[in-house]
C-alpha cells in the first residue's frame, strides 16, 4: 500500500471551525499542494507531517476558512490607491479639513494636474464643501472629489470649465447638476451620470499597468484581514487584461471573480460571441456574471423608494425625492434577457425597494424567456428587502448579495436619510436566513472598508460604525455572520465545491484569528485581527 503523502503545513492546537453541514469543530488541519488534506485531532494531523512539513501551534486560537467578499472593486480601488487622493474619513473629519487638504495639494501638485478625491462622507463631515469654497482653495486647478458612495461628487469651477458645463448645460440622461433653488447656479454637487461621464474621461488614460500595479496593494490590505478571495464587480477590460499580467508573472495574490461591467456592452458582446460562459476559468480567475446599475446611493439620498426620502435634503434635490433608476425597462430588461440567454449569470444592482423591483422584474422576465435551474442569479447590494421582497426572491431563487458593509459604515446615513423604522428592513439577514433565502455579506470596497470583521460585528450586535442600534430585530448569530462571508460566497459564486469550508479536498485557504468569534461578547467581533492568512496552502500574511 503507497504511503499517504506528507503535509506541507500542518496547523495544530487550534479550534477548527470547519462550517461543514453539521457545524463541527475540529483541532487541526494539514495541507497538501495547495488543498486540504484532511482534518481532525492533533495527532492524527502531526502523523501526517513529514521532515519538510511546516507545522503551526495556533495555540488554541480559531481557525476559519478563508473570507470570500462577494462583491467590490478591487480595480477601481486599485486605481484610488495608485493615483487619487484619500478624502475619505477620518483622514478628513469636516468641512475645513477638506479644504485644507486641497489647499495644500494646490500648492504641491505640478500646475495643470487635477486634484482628484475619493472616499468623501458629507454625514460625516457635516455637508458638501461648496463650488465656491473649492474654487478659492484651489484657483484655476480642477478639482473631483467624489463621494464615498462613488454615485456623487463635488468640483469646482475649474472642473466644470475644463469640461465645457456651465450654468445653462442641461442634466445628462440619469444624472442631474444640482443647482442653487434661488439662482439656478449649479452648486458643484454632481449625481449620477453628471459626475459617471467626467469618471469615464479619466478612466481613458488609465492602463494595465496601472491597474496591476495597485491591484497588488490591494491584495496585501485584503491578505491582512483573511480574505482570499473576491469578486471584482463592473470589472473594466483593462483591469482584465492586468489580471492576466498578474497571474502570468505570479503576483495573482487574490482569487478573483469577474463580474463584466454591463455599461460596456460592446464588450460583454464579444464574449458572448466567443461562447464565454459563468464559470469559464479556474480557482484564480474565473468568469462569475454581467452586472448593471440602474439603482444608485440610498446614503447619497439617490437611490430608487416608493417613499420619500425624510431628514435633510440636499441643496438642490429635488422635492419630493424618492430617488431615480439609471434606465428605462425597455432599455436594460432586453440586455439582461441576451445576456441570460447566452449562459452568462445575471447581477443587477438594487437599493432601495423600488430599486430591488426594478432588478427583479427583469429577471423574472428573462427567467420567464430563458428557464433555467440553478441560475443563481443576483441582485446586488439588495438593501430594503420588505417582508413582499423576501418572499419574491425565495420564489425566483435569486440570491440576495447583501451590502452588509454598508450597514457598518453607511448606517448612520440610513438611518437618517430613511428613518429608524426602515432600518428593520435594511440587510434583513435574521428574515433571510429564517427563509432560506441564499445571501452573501460584501464590503463593496472601496466604498465601505476592507475589513470583514467590523461588517461581521456590525450583523450580530446591529450596530453602527457610531455605535448606533440599526434594525435590532434582523441580528444573526456569530456563526451565521461568518457563512455569510464563506459558504455562502462559495456558494453565490458556484465555487461551493472546492472553498467555503474547512474539509478535505477543497482550497487550503484559511485564516487565523485572534479571538474566538463564537464565544466572546459580540461586541468585540469588530476588533478581530488576523494573525495569519494562507493562501492556496501559503502563508501569506503574518501579523
Amino acid at each position: 500500500m503507497s504511503k499517504h503523502p506528507c503535509a506541507d503545513l500542518v496547523l495544530h492546537n487550534a479550534k477548527v471551525a470547519t462550517l461543514d453541514a453539521d457545524d463541527r469543530f475540529a483541532r487541526a488541519v494539514a495541507v497538501w499542494k495547495g488543498r486540504i488534506l484532511a482534518v481532525g485531532d492533533d495527532e492524527d494531523m502531526l502523523a501526517l507531517a513529514g521532515a519538510g512539513t511546516r507545522r503551526v501551534d495556533c495555540g488554541g486560537r480559531t481557525l476559519v476558512p478563508g473570507i470570500i467578499d462577494s462583491h467590490c472593486h478591487p480595480d477601481h480601488h486599485a486605481i484610488k490607491l495608485q493615483m487619487w487622493e484619500d478624502f475619505g474619513f477620518p483622514t478628513v473629519r469636516s468641512v475645513e479639513d477638506t479644504l485644507s487638504l486641497v489647499r495644500r495639494l494646490h500648492q504641491r501638485l505640478p500646475t495643470g494636474q487635477f486634484i482628484r478625491g475619493f472616499g468623501y462622507n458629507d454625514k460625516k463631515c457635516g455637508r458638501y464643501p461648496t463650488r465656491e469654497e473649492l474654487d478659492a482653495a484651489a484657483p484655476d486647478r480642477p478639482v473631483y472629489i467624489g463621494r464615498t458612495d462613488g454615485h456623487i461628487a463635488v468640483v469646482n469651477s475649474a472642473l466644470l470649465a475644463h469640461f465645457g458645463i456651465t450654468d445653462e448645460t442641461p442634466d445628462p440622461p440619469h444624472g442631474e447638476y444640482l443647482r442653487d433653488p434661488g439662482s439656478g447656479r449649479m452648486t458643484g454637487v454632481l449625481r449620477e451620470w453628471a459626475c459617471w461621464n467626467i469618471d469615464a474621461e479619466f478612466k481613458n488614460a488609465y492602463t494595465p499597468d496601472d491597474y496591476a500595479e495597485g491591484l497588488c496593494k490591494v491584495f496585501d490590505l485584503f491578505l491582512e484581514q483573511g480574505v482570499t478571495s473576491l469578486h471584482n464587480s463592473l470589472t473594466q477590460g483593462k483591469a482584465i487584461t492586468a489580471y492576466q499580467q498578474l497571474r502570468e508573472s505570479a503576483r495573482l495574490r487574490m482569487r478573483i471573480g469577474i463580474i463584466l461591467d454591463g455599461r460596456d456592452m460592446p464588450m460583454v458582446d464579444s464574449w458572448i460571441a466567443a461562447g464565454v460562459r459563468t464559470g469559464f476559468g479556474d480557482e484564480w480567475l474565473r468568469v462569475q456574471g454581467v452586472e448593471w446599475c440602474p439603482d444608485c446611493s440610498t446614503s447619497g439620498r439617490t437611490a430608487a423608494y416608493y417613499k420619500p426620502y425624510v431628514g435633510t435634503p440636499i441643496p438642490g434635490e429635488p422635492q419630493p425625492n424618492t430617488g431615480m433608476l439609471l434606465y428605462e425597462a425597455d432599455e436594460l430588461y432586453p440586455l439582461i434577457a441576451r445576456v441570460h440567454a447566452a449562459g452568462l449569470r445575471v447581477c443587477v444592482e438594487g437599493l432601495g425597494d423600488r430599486g430591488i423591483d426594478f432588478a427583479l422584474d427583469g429577471i423574472e422576465a428573462a427567467l420567464a424567456a430563458h428557464p433555467r435551474a440553478d441560475h443563481r442569479s443576483r441582485v446586488e447590494h439588495c438593501c430594503c428587502v420588505t417582508p413582499e421582497i423576501v418572499a419574491r426572491l425565495k420564489r425566483l431563487e435569486v440570491i440576495d448579495s447583501s451590502a452588509t458593509g454598508f450597514m457598518y459604515s453607511l448606517g448612520d446615513a440610513y438611518i437618517d436619510n430613511r428613518g429608524e423604522a426602515e432600518m428593520d428592513f435594511m440587510w434583513p439577514h435574521r428574515a433571510l436566513v429564517d427563509a432560506g433565502v441564499r445571501a452573501a455579506g460584501h464590503s463593496d470596497a472601496p466604498i465601505c472598508g476592507v475589513n470583514p470583521w467590523e461588517i461581521m460585528g456590525a450583523m450580530v450586535t446591529r450596530t453602527t460604525d457610531s455605535g448606533r442600534p440599526i434594525g435590532a430585530s434582523q441580528k444573526v448569530t456569530p456563526t451565521e455572520a461568518l457563512r455569510a462571508y464563506t459558504t455562502e460566497g462559495a456558494w453565490i459564486g458556484f465555487e461551493e465545491h472546492i472553498k467555503g469550508s474547512i474539509e478535505a479536498s477543497k482550497l487550503a485557504d484559511l485564516a487565523l484569528l485572534d479571538r474566538d468569534i463564537f464565544t466572546i461578547d459580540p461586541a468585540a467581533i469588530a476588533g478581530t485581527r488576523v494573525d495569519m492568512t494562507v493562501l492556496d496552502g501559503v502563508v501569506v500574511h503574518e501579523r
